[in-house]
């Protein structure tokens, strides 16, 4: 006897794509972690500023900190008659450089700042350059000098050989900066 033959069930084809509501989700789901990715990126990059800033306020102090060191350190002041002969404060003539600017001094104007002393207590508001011209982009920052005597190896703080330079600058976003540099009075006589 033989079985009859039955006809095989036929084959459902194979689903392809996605139904609508699959693609829904999927599109909410990459929505919301791509909303999620964004935001850690938008805080990093307004963050990215601030670098910047304290760049710019480090350049400037460094600047001025520079500015100043390089000055004459002398015992008299540069006008004096004994200046480049004078060993000690004893050997002025008359005009013994004192802590901060004397006799009008200023840092852009005559009589310019010509001792590293004069600078003490100089504050900016705005950078100027030498010539008291506002640098461009740079109204926003501050700095401010002090000048003092210190102790440095065998220099004691009381024979004031030695200075303690130092500078502040503040900027946009709350940036700081403070430098400080030393001077010692290694060319008592060079005036320029």
């Amino acid at each position: 006897m033989s079985l009859p033959l039955s006809r095989p069930s036929p084959i459902k084809p194979a689903q392809l794509g996605l139904s609508l509501i699959e693609l829904v989700i999927f599109i909410v789901v990459v929505s919301a972690a791509l909303a999620g990715v964004l935001r850690v990126f938008m805080q990093a990059g307004a963050k990215s500023a601030d670098p910047q800033l304290q760049r710019q306020a480090l350049a400037i102090a460094e600047s001025l900190l520079q500015e100043v060191q390089l000055m004459p350190f002398t015992f008299c002041q540069a006008t004096d008659a004994n200046v480049e002969t004078a060993a000690s404060t004893a050997g002025c003539f008359s005009l013994i450089e004192g802590s901060g600017p004397e006799g009008g001094e200023t840092r852009s104007t005559s009589p310019q700042f010509d001792n590293v002393n004069d600078y003490h207590g100089y504050t900016m508001n705005g950078i100027v350059d030498i010539g008291n011209t506002a640098v461009p982009g740079l109204a926003g920052y501050s700095a401010s000098v002090t000048v003092a005597s210190t102790a440095l190896g065998s220099i004691t703080a009381g024979s004031g050989d030695a200075l303690l330079i130092t500078v502040t600058v503040n900027g946009p976003a709350s940036t700081q900066v403070v430098l400080s540099g030393y001077r010692g009075r290694y060319a008592p006589k060079a005036a320029l």
